[in-house]
This record gives C-alpha cells, sequence and structure tokens, in this order.
C-alpha cells in the first residue's frame, strides 16, 4: 500500500511592490493621527489659553481639588482665597500649571 499525504509543492509567490507593505502602516499611522493625536493636541492649546487668561476674581479648580478665587496674579504663580475661619481669608499660592478648571460664570459676572 501507498499512501500519499497529499503535500502540494510549493509555488514562489510573485513579489510584490515594496510600497504595498508599508499602505498597511501608514494608514494606521493616519488613523492614530486622527483620532488621537489632533484632538489631544488641539485640547492642549485650549487648555493653554485658558490658564494664561486666569485673572482677579475668576473661581478656579485646581488638580488637587481647591476650589478658590483669584486674588493675586504673577507670571507663574496665583494666589487663591479658599474660604474664611473666625474672621480671616484663608490664601494659597498655587502655581499656574496646576489649575484644572476656570469657571466661566466668574468671568461673565465681572463684565456685568
Amino acid at each position: 500500500m501507498n499512501f500519499q499525504l497529499g503535500l502540494v509543492p510549493l509555488q514562489a509567490q510573485p513579489e510584490g511592490s515594496p510600497f504595498s507593505a508599508f499602505v498597511p502602516i501608514i494608514l494606521i499611522t493616519m488613523i492614530f493621527y486622527f483620532l488621537l493625536i489632533r484632538p489631544q493636541k488641539k485640547k492642549q492649546k485650549q487648555l493653554e489659553a485658558m490658564i494664561k487668561a486666569i485673572d482677579k476674581g475668576d473661581n478656579v479648580v485646581t488638580s488637587g481639588g481647591l476650589h478658590g478665587k483669584v486674588v493675586g496674579v504673577t507670571d507663574d504663580v496665583l494666589t487663591l482665597d479658599i474660604g474664611g475661619v473666625k474672621g480671616e481669608r484663608i490664601k494659597v499660592k498655587v502655581v499656574r500649571a496646576r489649575i484644572e478648571h476656570v469657571d466661566p460664570a466668574s468671568k461673565k459676572g465681572d463684565e456685568s
């Protein structure tokens, strides 16, 4: 008895262009750029503009969760009034980069 295993001899595949191997990589890179990188850069620019626009009287929230009103402004440091105890106001100094959120209602209230 003579059995054949059904093996088919391998045939040489025709080679495609070298560019066709890079097409999936280029497509994945474009997808990452438009879905991840570009929106993140836009968000970062908005945050930087918001931080630069902080002025006295704005209500802000720090990355540590402190809520306060800006009472002093320098280039890199903000002085926040975070409340009062027994008639004395509590003020803390915070680096501008640590501000997470500025309340837009506080800006509208100052203009009126």
